[in-house]
């Protein structure tokens, strides 16, 4: 049936989205799966309709042209503004295959496979610090440090530098979120601008002495005949720590929790740690890392028998897609032997996540390594504190007890 028009079905600024958006999203696809909200935009909560839409050309993610956006994230000339202007997330056409042409083979199958002993060493550090115990928090022992490491150790930054770049990355994730106040918007712009001064200083070393990262290599690519700017390889950058380490974050911490409370999948896995391979991406599908992505309609777009005016703003929520049931089999249920798994936790078309693979792989490897170190893991507490985002889902801490 139709929503009445006075009938809020979703908002953005729900503090029930941070802690647990799932009942809100199946009123929401029951009622009414493409929805046009009392503030104007319209929300998009079913599998198939957000499926298509992630590959509409008629949908554009360059929000930076829009003078409201703009305005609620500092203005037109702020530090995150002027970035997104140049980030590829927000880059439509030409301008999109243009950086992500330079970026990609840095992310390509092969070359993340020849990082696996990196990654493995990385890993075995960091749970050789993490130790075992009563009351570890595994978001900042392990969920945080390994891929902020991984992804400094690809750009090209110093491994050192790793804690102070993740809460520089930390206050620049808010960008995408719907609703944004003061203290944020000033917090992030402030990021950008240190961030940005942070990388260019290391840029300027790469000019003079190429390293094998993905700096060098930036700074020296060309797409027919023609290179980036220092500012386009600073903004992409800076995109580069939120795509390949928000996500990869929110996939171990969420994954965790999922299995903690679901004590027969834990068995399950422990049972046959092979099962881990696909389920990874029932740990996206079950608990999106990210949960929406934000589009303009260049033109009307049919979907789900609704007509989307041209000019219309999106909200297409991929966390409540992942459990719909008209495409899942108890969508609700975390399901470690699901099969035909295809979540759209990392979006899809042209701007499918660009550190996807690399996300899968260093979750593969964590939930291996952590099952295989530690005979019982085991929650803290039940009461768990989510991240202040709309769109990243993640834990701020995650109490474990942890027996070798």
């Amino acid at each position: 049936m139709e929503a009445a028009k006075s009938e809020i079905l979703y908002d953005p600024r729900d503090p029930s989205l941070r802690s647990d958006p799932y009942p809100q999203y199946a009123r929401l696809r029951d009622t009414e799966p493409v929805h046009r909200t009392p503030f104007g935009f319209w929300v998009v909560s079913g599998y198939e309709e957000t499926a298509q839409l992630l590959r509409d050309p008629h949908l554009t993610s360059e929000f930076h042209r829009d003078a409201k956006w703009a305005e609620h994230r500092g203005g037109w000339n702020s530090p995150i503004v002027t970035d997104t202007r140049m980030w590829m997330l927000m880059l439509d056409g030409g301008a999109h295959r243009r950086i992500r042409g330079l970026v990609n083979p840095v992310f390509n199958a092969r070359a993340i496979q020849e990082m696996r002993p990196r990654i493995s060493g990385i890993l075995s550090r960091v749970l050789d610090d993490m130790g075992a115990g009563a009351g570890i928090d595994l978001i900042d022992d392990l969920a945080l440090p390994l891929p902020v490491t991984v992804i400094c150790g690809l750009v090209g930054l110093p491994v050192e530098d790793r804690d102070q770049c993740r809460r520089w990355t930390e206050a620049i994730g808010h960008v995408v979120d719907p609703a944004l106040d003061e203290a944020t918007q000033e917090a992030m712009n402030t990021s950008v601008r240190e961030f940005r001064a942070y990388i260019a200083e290391h840029l300027a070393k790469r000019r003079s002495d190429p390293q094998d990262d993905i700096l060098s290599r930036l700074v020296t690519a060309e797409v027919d005949g023609e290179r980036l700017s220092e500012d386009e390889i600073i903004a992409n950058v800076l995109l580069l720590f939120n795509a390949g380490h928000e996500t990869t974050v929110n996939l171990i911490g969420n994954g965790t929790l999922a299995l903690l409370r679901n004590p027969g999948q834990l068995r399950a896995l422990r049972e046959n740690p092979d099962l881990i391979e696909e389920g990874v991406d029932e740990f996206v599908r079950y608990d999106a890392p990210v949960q929406l992505v934000a589009r303009i309609a260049t033109a009307d777009v049919e979907v789900g028998g609704k007509t989307i005016p041209a000019g219309s703003k999106l909200m297409v929520l991929l966390g409540a897609a992942n459990r719909d049931p008209r495409r899942y089999d108890r969508p609700d249920e975390l399901d470690m032997t699901r099969s035909d798994i295809k979540p759209l936790s990392f979006g899809g078309g042209p701007h499918y996540c660009i550190g996807a693979l690399l996300g899968k792989i260093e979750g593969r490897m964590v939930f291996r390594e952590l099952l295989r170190r530690y005979r019982s893991i085991s929650l803290t507490t039940e009461d768990v504190v989510w991240r202040p985002h709309v769109n990243f889902r993640g834990l701020k801490e995650l109490r474990v007890d942890l027996v070798r």
